[in-house]
């Protein structure tokens, strides 16, 4: 089990748009079997405001990953890589000022050499949801032969239009808003749960307390919880990268990419997520499989939208069985 961070430097490094960057640090965790004791190895990466913590006492994703979970602690090596500028490290240093300075295909070009210069030649799974998800297709398409299987959750290989609206209206939040991170994520809120996941959950009911009704008491916890945690710059950089999530951008068609992709594709979605919308998801998985490339397409059945990711843990189980 990790206890500590640990540390990888990328020199030398441009991005996509070409910035420069003459040393990044990347942090991340070990989690399970030891790196180079001959277990599978699995990268997990994390979506908007994740982190490297998967699993433990503060794990994020411990439903699935632990000691006897789907992806078992004592089979796998599990690797969590912290997306730079993401604030975990509590050091204001290490954010990055302009949002657009990085591209969802440069994170997963520090990932992949990152975790080559660990030793790490050949990765058995890389797995994600939402954001995370879409590192996962960036790095099978930018490291051919390099990743085994990816399992992109409540994700798909592009920010489609209604991506790309929902975040423009965050980022509006975020430079005109009196109180930027708890406001945007007060509306984040609203697209990553659905009505029905409102109406079973608070059903009108009024907060006494508070003289106004629960669903709004909640919305505000969650923009102040946010508020506590998080840092402003951190989240304008992951709600940018978010829509620069498309991996044909500079290399030609869907078709063209797809037919040199060397990974299986086990996409999982959650047919009420109004996020990344699991007809779209599907659509991805069949064109796919038309290209005659290994992919599948597994559904979570949820009242709670794109959040099922992180609340559908059987299901979730049920679902990837097979996988891992």
């Amino acid at each position: 089990m990790s206890e500590k961070l640990n540390f990888v430097t990328q020199n030398d490094f441009v991005s996509e748009r070409g910035v420069f960057h003459a040393c990044i640090e990347l942090s991340y965790e070990v989690f399970g079997a030891p790196l180079h004791s001959g277990a599978p190895t699995v990268l997990v990466c994390h979506a908007l405001t994740g982190n490297s913590t998967i699993t433990g006492d503060k794990g994020w994703w411990n439903g699935i990953i632990g000691h006897g979970r789907l992806i078992d602690l004592d089979k796998y090596t599990v690797i969590g890589f912290n997306i730079p500028g993401n604030g975990y490290e509590r050091d204001p240093n290490k954010l990055i000022d302009d949002s657009t300075e990085f591209t969802v295909r440069d994170v997963a070009q520090l990932f992949g050499r990152s975790l080559k210069d660990l030793g790490i030649d050949y990765l058995d799974f890389a797995i994600g949801g939402s954001l995370g998800g879409g590192i996962c297709w960036e790095l099978a398409v930018s490291f051919p032969n390099f990743v085994s299987t990816i399992v992109p959750v409540a994700s798909d290989w592009k920010a489609s239009d209604w991506v790309l609206a929902h975040n423009k209206v965050q980022n509006q939040i975020l430079e005109n808003s009196s109180n930027p991170l708890h406001d945007a994520r007060m509306m984040a809120m609203m697209f990553y749960r659905t009505p029905q996941s409102f109406r079973d959950k608070f059903n009108r009911s009024w907060n006494e307390g508070q003289n106004i009704f629960n669903v709004e008491s909640w919305l505000l916890h969650h923009g102040q919880k946010l508020v506590g945690r998080f840092y402003l710059q951190a989240y304008k950089l992951m709600n940018n990268l978010l829509s620069t999530l498309d991996i044909t951008r500079d290399r030609g068609s869907f078709e063209e990419v797809i037919g040199e992709l060397t990974s299986r594709v086990v996409m999982v979605g959650i047919d009420t997520d109004l996020f990344f919308v699991p007809y779209e998801n599907a659509e991805t998985a069949k064109a796919i499989q038309e290209l005659g490339k290994d992919a599948s397409y597994r559904e979570i059945k949820s009242i709670h939208g794109h959040d099922g990711f992180l609340i559908e843990f059987e299901q979730l189980t049920d679902l990837l069985s097979d996988v891992f």
